[in-house]
């Protein structure tokens, strides 16, 4: 199982349709509006690297979202 959290900034205003359309993707698992430096933060888990990436790219490519920083997850670290 491959695993990230993308931390997204969007276009002003356009958060809540961003969080919106980011639930409805299958590799989204959870989505959330932030304060401070980011706007939303995402996990988004997928069943292999590549197919983590092909959602990445898709998420970085939405309407409305100005740029991402994308964090993945080192697995069986820390269990």
């Amino acid at each position: 199982m491959a695993e990230a959290y993308i931390l997204i900034n969007c276009e002003l205003g356009s958060e809540d349709n961003v969080i919106k359309e980011l639930k409805a993707i299958s590799s989204v698992s959870e989505v959330k509006g932030v304060f401070g430096v980011y706007d939303i933060i995402a996990r988004v888990n997928a069943s292999n690297d590549e197919d983590l990436k092909k959602a990445v790219g898709k998420i970085r490519g939405h309407h409305g979202i100005k740029s991402s920083l994308t964090m993945m997850v080192i697995e069986g670290q820390g269990t």
